[in-house]
């Protein structure tokens, strides 16, 4: 594959990048199959290689052998908190402020009720609004709008259409502005800092969903003042296909931290086995039922990668692939019906590059084909994601090349029947 030779960059110029990447040796950390251009580590990061053996000790050693002791021996009861504490430098938080448990989804509904709890009992009782973006991860506001339902006091979600009506949708009503750090669709990425403190100065609590951040952008939830966080391990922090979420808790709001999902997990004393609910202290109060040991094992496999570099290392190599492969592309596509819906501003942008099609889906799924893969959102986005850790720059310029060809050729197929996940 050829790429006309007035381009800005040259392969062998992206070849010569990837020797000299610092990050370079991290690629050997992962299982990537032949062939493979994977760009899709924004939906469901990479297998980590230390993952296939630590999953045979769990089943064979942990579970087949010692059997019920692993709870004890092998560490298994105290999982989420010992996991939390490994992400927690990676999104600005404190040793006993984050625990590795359940979904995003429930982590979020917790984090809410937590946070309308907190308002409820306090200076803002009489607030009753969540404000978010209508163009927010669905599943956020499901949830959202679940828990107001089912509160049935008054409660309601506020969907704002566009990034300038946020600050004066966060009004005198507003108890929390619940917000994804970077958008799911194009990677627009919100000033943390700054929307929460506008938050706190209309008396508003802030809820941060960091799903397409954590282990991609660098985070500092205490420096932005953050009230609570979740997030998923399964993208760029590379835990697994469905592995369990996070949810972070700022000491300062542990002891009055509190949700209906009171599961065992998460009492004081939980093999008392008493009647009534007593929640423990600290971050396991954001614990229900009994963990998933075998996910919960393969997350520490991708949070060992990220202790071998830095957020800082991680990111200068993020904006480098992007600008990298938005310039490739719009050098080289320019007489297709592309558009750019990422942010070309490095602040404003997450690791990702979105491009919007007429016919975005089946050209994504010729891109497939070719052994390029991204995935397909609605409405005609063809999303890019660019994992750092094991994405090089030559992989950019072929994918680009592979793309221009299957523009250039309509080498897609319009009517191609869609399958269950895009």
């Amino acid at each position: 594959m050829t790429i006309a030779s007035s381009l800005p960059v040259t392969r062998d110029a992206c070849v010569a990048r990837d020797k000299a990447d610092p990050l370079r040796a991290l690629r050997e950390r992962f299982d990537l199959p032949p062939g493979v251009i994977y760009l899709d580590g924004n939906s469901l990061g990479a297998r980590p290689k230390a993952a296939l053996q630590r999953v045979q000790d769990v089943v064979t050693r942990e579970w087949g052998n010692d059997l019920i002791k692993s709870w004890n021996t092998a560490g298994w009861f105290d999982m989420p908190k010992r996991l939390g504490n490994r992400l927690a430098p990676l999104i600005g938080a404190l040793a006993g402020e984050v625990a590795v448990t359940d979904t995003t989804s429930l982590n979020l509904f917790k984090a809410l009720a937590a946070a309308l709890h907190l308002q409820a009992n306090g200076p803002g009782r009489e607030r009753r609004t969540i404000v978010t973006e209508r163009s927010n991860f669905p599943t956020d506001i499901y949830m959202a709008e679940g828990l107001a339902q089912w509160l049935e006091r008054g409660y309601r979600v506020r969907l704002v259409d566009s990034i300038e009506e946020l600050p004066g949708a966060v009004d005198e009503d507003c108890a929390v502005l619940m917000l994804t750090h970077v958008n799911y669709r194009t990677g627009y990425q919100h000033d943390m800092a700054l929307l929460t403190r506008h938050a706190h100065a209309q008396g508003a609590l802030a809820v941060w969903d960091l799903a397409h951040s954590a282990g991609a952008v660098p985070l500092d939830l205490h420096a932005a003042q953050a009230d609570f966080a979740v997030g998923c391990t399964y993208k760029y922090l590379n835990g697994g296909p469905g592995a369990p979420a996070f949810i972070w808790v700022p000491r300062r709001h542990q002891e009055r931290f509190a949700h209906p999902l009171t599961g065992w997990w998460s009492h004081a004393k939980p093999f008392a086995m008493s009647h009534g609910f007593s929640p423990c202290d600290g971050i396991g109060r954001a614990l229900c039922g009994t963990q998933p040991v075998v996910s919960l094992a393969l997350v520490e496999c991708g949070l060992e990668v990220f202790e071998e570099t830095s957020m800082a290392a991680i990111r200068e190599k993020s904006l480098a692939l992007t600008d990298l492969f938005i310039e490739l592309v719009e050098a080289t596509c320019a007489g297709h019906p592309l558009g750019l819906v990422t942010p070309r501003e490095h602040a404003r942008r997450g690791s990702q590059a979105s491009f919007t099609h007429p016919h975005g889906y089946a050209v994504m799924q010729a891109l497939i084909e070719r052994g390029v893969i991204g995935d397909y959102r609605e409405p005609e986005i063809m999303r890019f994601g660019f994992t750092p850790l094991y994405t090089r720059f030559a992989d950019v310029w072929d994918a680009v090349a592979i793309l221009k060809d299957i523009l250039d050729s309509k080498a897609y197929d319009v009517a191609l029947e869609r399958g269950a996940v895009t």
